[in-house]
């Protein structure tokens, strides 16, 4: 039987929780993720701890609790609980349960961004976690920022998943031309991975999109995306757009304007996402009005994106019978989905109960 993918959610790996800015000022921050509401914050030591967003005791949300320390109070009925989720403190009772505790999950702070684990503590592999070289390389500079889509986050990565659709949602912003999704890609190829894909795209002798042209000029450019798309929903892109002719796809990029792009998309349930994204360039550190410029470009063809997709999931819910269809630039989607629902099952058969051996009768 095939998983429905859109339905059931992967557990054991490293999701984008947040960036590491919304935690300052010790903000409390409340989210849900796969279903489950979740509290992060920064202690005050600089701990990040991620516990359930719930008092185990009448079920107040402790994001509206109180930081004390590393610890949380729940503003309700005053139980305070230390990172680890054990309740240390009970006003006016002095035997506390040994039970009383709230669940928390393996959380890391990564520079810019927090990831965490939803699923077994046990298996949470802090080495697992993807590895975006320019979010460490202070060369290159972007402005983090965040989306809340009402729609699954399957139907944000299929868009991913295809950049030739930037012919048509994007002409006249991030793509800047509808020949993008007809012409060969000369130079191109497509990878499949254990975990995803990579797929390369070159398109030659185009006038730059106007974005680029914002922050560079409109000469003749040939272009290349280089992507890389991960499970859970983790997408990494490097956009070139070199003087044309210079031999750019041989590997000629001097001159070349180059941007690295990360989106990630985290379930918040089966039909609204987290979207987290962030656009960088390695250009005059001095000079912000390009980055201003990038992030307002991107902001613009997300919410052109975002229009299509969450209409997109009104529509599908409209008619639960309607079967999606493949073409064939779809083959990175469907590798995508295809590796995504093995490693589900794989997850699933390993948390079934195994069945008890059958006793002899004697």
């Amino acid at each position: 039987m095939q998983t429905d993918t859109s339905e059931v959610f992967l557990k054991n790996c490293w999701y984008m929780a947040a960036w590491a800015h919304e935690l300052v000022d010790h903000k409390l921050l409340g989210r849900t993720y796969l279903n489950e509401p979740v509290l992060i914050f920064r202690g005050q030591s600089g701990q990040v701890v991620a516990m359930e967003d719930r008092c185990c005791h009448r079920g107040a949300a402790l994001s509206h609790g109180r930081m004390e320390g590393d610890c949380i109070r729940c503003m309700y009925h005053g139980l305070k609980f230390d990172p680890t989720g054990k309740c240390v403190e009970i006003p006016g009772q002095e035997r506390i349960p040994p039970d009383m505790a709230v669940k928390t999950y393996p959380v890391v702070a990564d520079g810019a961004m927090i990831w965490i684990w939803m699923g077994d503590p046990s298996l949470a592999d802090r080495s697992k976690i993807p590895q975006l070289w320019y979010m460490h390389d202070p060369k290159w500079r972007g402005i983090p920022g965040y989306l809340h889509y009402d729609a699954n986050y399957l139907l944000i990565a299929d868009n991913l998943c295809d950049i030739t659709h930037m012919a048509w949602v994007h002409t006249n912003t991030l793509c800047g031309s509808e020949a993008y999704a007809f012409e060969s890609s000369e130079g191109g190829s497509f990878e499949r991975l254990d975990n995803g894909f990579r797929h390369t795209r070159w398109d030659m002798n185009r006038k730059p999109p106007p974005f680029v042209i914002k922050v560079s000029n409109d000469k003749p450019v040939d272009r290349w995306n280089a992507v890389e798309m991960l499970v859970p929903g983790i997408f990494s892109m490097e956009s070139g757009f070199a003087p044309q002719g210079q031999g750019a796809e041989k590997g000629n990029k001097e001159g070349a304007v180059v941007f690295q792009d990360c989106q990630f998309m985290t379930p918040e349930t089966h039909r609204t996402t987290h979207f987290f994204f962030d656009y960088l360039g390695s250009h005059d550190s001095a000079n912000n009005d390009v980055t201003l410029s990038l992030y307002n470009s991107l902001m613009e063809g997300f919410d052109e994106d975002k229009g299509i997709i969450e209409h997109q999931q009104v529509v599908l819910d409209a008619d639960p019978n309607f079967k999606l269809r493949a073409i064939a630039r779809d083959k990175g989607l469907a590798h995508f989905r295809w590796v995504l629902e093995q490693r589900i099952k794989e997850e699933q058969a390993a948390a079934a109960p195994r069945p008890r051996a059958a006793v002899a009768a004697v």
